[in-house]
């Protein structure tokens, strides 16, 4: 018998992964169903994605946004405002899973609420597990909730790792596109432009996470996330470029055999696997024509050049508040960059000296994390200025 529909509450409804979800559960309707979603401040989208899909409840985290939505919705749509209108959603609603495609520190006290709420997560948001992995995987062993990440790099792993224990993993093969800068001389990276900076080669996202593939980032936070997600050493974690973005993540076992998940890029597969697991079901993404692909190709990353990977592996490897540093310092250098008040190199240049001034607290609480990261994002604003 097929299982029922799996009741999914969507928060970020309205940006690249929030989209994408919503074409899957348009794909396989039988199999999710979207019964909530949350944005910042995008009215009209929202609006719109609940006509098309008949929800009840929603949040809008900007309060003028959720009072002009509410103007706009009918009677019967709830309608939560403010910072604390996600947790108040997840609170509410009666979905089984969450999935969290919210940019930056915001997705954090929702995920953790849905745990406590005995939902499952689907994360799509680095940052919830950069900077509170400690905490969130504890209070998902303590909750009996599981943690389905729907990073592209991420749900390939954890499809690599069906049915095998971890002793017997040997590396985890985190792959990356490179970056639209990644064959330019170093001196010139100082030249980069906004521009070509959110011209990446492969995916089509928002603009801080496209920023942060530009500058490696992206993938050093993958990392770190990868290190809690899996129970894995950051000592076991690589990184490998690979242009073409076919081959999204493999793994290294024990007997030297490597197990790799590929397809072509689009987020609607890893979001499908998270909503779906542990089934696979038939949808209408495009298949891959090994006889149409020229080339896979590999290479090292040039970590010299850029140094985002080797600071957030120091980071990961500490532990403590220091990847919360790291990822809040990088937040504030990468809106400069953005804002074109200052240099590309200046992001990677900026984390540096923020993560150096830093006191590490071990095992942090929830509030010395979030404190962590307000005295990050002052420091780096003052390194900025």
């Amino acid at each position: 018998m097929p299982s029922a529909p799996r009741k999914v509450l969507l928060l970020g409804s309205t940006g690249s992964i929030g989209t994408s979800a919503l074409k899957v559960a348009q794909d396989i309707p039988e199999r999710m169903q979207i019964v909530g979603l949350a944005a910042q401040r995008s009215v009209e989208a929202l609006v719109q994605q609940v006509m098309e899909t008949g929800v009840t409840q929603v949040a809008l985290t900007d309060e003028v946004a959720a009072a002009q939505a509410r103007a706009l919705l009918p009677d019967h749509v709830t309608v939560y405002a403010g910072t604390h209108g996600l947790v108040d959603l997840v609170q509410a609603s009666d979905a089984d899973m969450v999935l969290v495609a919210i940019v930056g520190v915001a997705g954090l006290a929702p995920a953790l609420a849905a745990i406590e709420a005995g939902k499952h997560l689907a994360v799509a948001s680095k940052e919830i597990l950069v900077m509170a992995g400690e905490a969130v995987m504890e209070a998902a062993r303590r909750k009996a909730v599981d943690i389905l990440p729907v990073d592209s790099e991420h749900n390939a792993i954890f499809q690599c790792l069906e049915g095998h224990k971890g002793c017997e993993v040997s590396r985890i093969l985190l792959t990356a596109s490179g970056g639209p800068f990644r064959q330019w001389p170093a001196d010139q990276l100082s030249t980069v432009t906004v521009a070509q900076a959110l011209k990446h080669p492969t995916w089509s996202m928002g603009k801080k996470i496209t920023i942060d593939s530009a500058t490696l980032f992206n993938k050093g936070l993958e990392m770190i996330e990868a290190r809690w997600l899996f129970n894995v050493p950051m000592s076991r974690i690589e990184v490998v470029v690979h242009p073409q973005s076919i081959v999204h993540s493999m793994v290294e076992f024990a007997d030297n055999s490597v197990i790799a998940q590929l397809s072509h890029s689009d987020m609607c597969f890893p979001i499908q696997y998270a909503v779906t697991w542990p089934e696979r079901v038939p949808n209408h993404l495009k298949p891959l024509n090994f006889a149409q692909l020229a080339s896979l190709t590999f290479e090292a990353p040039r970590t010299q050049d850029f140094p985002a990977l080797d600071l957030a592996r120091h980071a990961g490897e500490v532990g403590g508040t220091l990847p919360a540093v790291l990822n809040a310092a990088n937040e504030v250098a990468v809106q400069a960059f953005l804002e074109e008040r200052s240099s590309f190199p200046a992001i990677w240049q900026t984390v540096s000296r923020v993560m150096e001034k830093h006191s590490v607290v071990q095992h942090p609480s929830l509030d010395e994390l979030i404190d962590a990261d307000a005295w990050a994002r002052a420091a780096a604003a003052d390194c900025l200025a």
